[in-house]
């Protein structure tokens, strides 16, 4: 009986953790390196703090979900924000173009990084409208 009330609680807070668990979803569309390398330190700063981070690029930021972005090094740690996305996706974060993006810019689902998919609209839709759901567009 002791074990099973063990097991119990333990699963209770379990659960308890996992809804404390805050959703957060990253808009990043801005062409600037500057305001996407920001994006990408807090999405990863968020994560540092137990966050679930899903990143939505869009817009001239979709460049950082090619396999071929490169982009200029920020100060003061030597990074691009390709290389912060890269970091988030590791810890993670999932990340998407929008819907918008490949179909406009001539660029194919294959040149994407491996593990960034193509939102879809119903989907994120969803998602941002969850209640416990935070979301910030860069």
């Amino acid at each position: 009986m002791k074990k099973l009330l063990t097991a119990i609680a333990l699963s209770g807070l379990t659960t308890m953790a996992m809804a404390e668990t805050q959703a957060v979803t990253v808009i990043v569309s801005d062409a600037s390196n500057m305001t996407q390398g920001m994006a990408m330190v807090l999405a990863n700063q968020m994560q540092a703090q137990g966050a679930q981070v899903d990143i939505l690029l869009c817009d001239q930021a979709g460049a950082l979900a090619l396999k071929e972005a490169g982009g200029e090094a920020l100060k003061p740690n030597d990074v691009t924000p390709a290389q912060l996305l890269n970091a988030a996706m590791q810890k993670g974060a999932t990340a998407s173009v929008c819907a918008l993006y490949l179909p406009n810019t001539g660029y194919t689902q294959a040149q994407l990084k491996e593990g960034v998919s193509v939102a879809k609209p119903d989907a994120m839709a969803s998602a941002m409208l969850e209640k416990q759901r935070k979301v910030f567009s860069f």
